[in-house]
């Protein structure tokens, strides 16, 4: 897949690297040129000088034919701009935009625009919002037996409770979150699209459960 960064500070180089290490194609804004150095000699992925909310800036980037855009800037209202440009003028569903503000994150997560606040997250969690093929663990207990993944769900599974959920996987929904707020579900919540879901189960189940929701519910 193709993913288009803007910014290179410490956020936007380790996700670059991290992404390009599974196999990806990058391509990484930044207005500052030295600000490249932070890929590291290794990176052959593209580099654009300029800013995300730049039409030409995001057409050199490969913007038409990316799966991905992450908005990882320094500043919330470039960032924010960049996510709104490349949502509404190229149709790129799957962005993320990093905002030091929790309360504008929120805002702008009911809009549409799924947002990761710099006081909670860093690099592993944008890649986890980007990535909608792998059901990424983040915790595992000392033996190395049970997981928590969050797990990414086709959209036909919406609507569906937590309590259904648990009963066809045979696993436990301890918390999903929702608009940028993190809550522990009841049985009967319904899953939304947009949410992002947590799962806990032993490492033998992890991939089946993955298949699932990756696949519309039986009967569906």
């Amino acid at each position: 897949m193709h993913f288009v960064i803007m910014g290179c500070g410490r956020v936007g180089a380790s996700l670059a690297r991290i992404l390009e290490k599974r196999g990806h194609s990058i391509a990484v804004i930044d207005l500052n040129v030295e600000a490249f150095r932070k890929l590291g000699p290794d990176f052959s992925g593209r580099t654009v000088k300029g800013v995300g909310f730049d039409r030409d800036v995001l057409l050199k980037a490969g913007i038409r034919e990316t799966d991905g855009f992450a908005a990882v800037a320094s500043g919330d209202n470039s960032n924010i701009l960049a996510a709104r440009v490349v949502r509404e003028e190229f149709d790129v569903q799957n962005v993320v935009a990093r905002i030091y503000d929790q309360g504008r994150a929120e805002v702008y997560e009911k809009l549409g625009i799924p947002t990761v606040a710099t006081v909670r997250w860093a690099a592993g969690q944008v890649m986890n919002r980007l990535l909608t093929d792998v059901a990424t663990p983040v915790w595992r207990d000392p033996s190395g037996m049970t997981s928590l993944l969050q797990v990414p769900f086709e959209s036909s599974w919406a609507g569906t409770s937590i309590k259904d959920i648990e009963s066809k996987l045979h696993v436990k929904v301890p918390f999903i979150t929702r608009l940028g707020s993190g809550q522990i579900p009841a049985d009967q919540l319904l899953l939304q699209e947009g949410d992002v879901l947590y799962i806990a189960a032993t490492n033998d189940r992890a991939q089946s459960v993955f298949r699932a929701l990756s696949a519309a519910p039986e009967g569906h």
